[in-house]
């Protein structure tokens, strides 16, 4: 299924450093997980306000779908938003678009699955009720699956 990029309100454009570039001329497949890491801080930082202090986050799986190349002078824009939020765990899809004089393509998909956690008693926790209600009204309740 084609991502729509219309339930995506928010959106880091990525800068490729030169060392982002492998062999063959195009980005690590490995860099991906680094452009999808800074538009997730970004989201959580200066959309939702995320308390870091009260409630760490984990990765618990990555997913990554690469469609078409990305190389050192492409521009591109990485989109982000929850998908399924659960009572300590919630979903992340990820788009990675390329702009082009033809238009913006897709060139990379990916989901993450994000653990709430709590780095002194090493343990998971439950999504703070602030943050959850946050992420559910900034990316619309009808998007997300809520399986709490």
């Amino acid at each position: 299924m084609p991502e729509k990029l219309s339930e995506y309100k928010f959106s880091l454009p990525i800068a490729i450093r030169f060392s982002d570039i492998d062999a063959v001329g195009h980005v690590n497949n490995a860099v991906y997980l680094t452009y999808f890491e800074d538009t997730r801080f970004h989201y959580w930082k200066d959309t939702i306000g995320w308390d870091f202090d009260k409630c760490g986050i984990i990765v618990g799986r990555s997913e990554i779908n690469y469609l078409k190349q990305v190389t050192l002078f492409d521009k591109v824009t990485c989109y982000v938003r929850v998908v399924r939020i659960g009572n300590s765990s919630f979903d992340m899809m990820h788009v990675l678009v390329k702009h082009t004089a033809a238009g913006d393509e897709i060139c990379t998909t990916g989901k993450t699955v994000c653990i709430c956690y709590d780095y002194s008693a090493k343990k998971s926790i439950s999504i703070p009720e602030t943050e959850r209600n946050r992420m559910i009204e900034y990316d619309e309740p009808r998007l997300i699956l809520n399986t709490n």
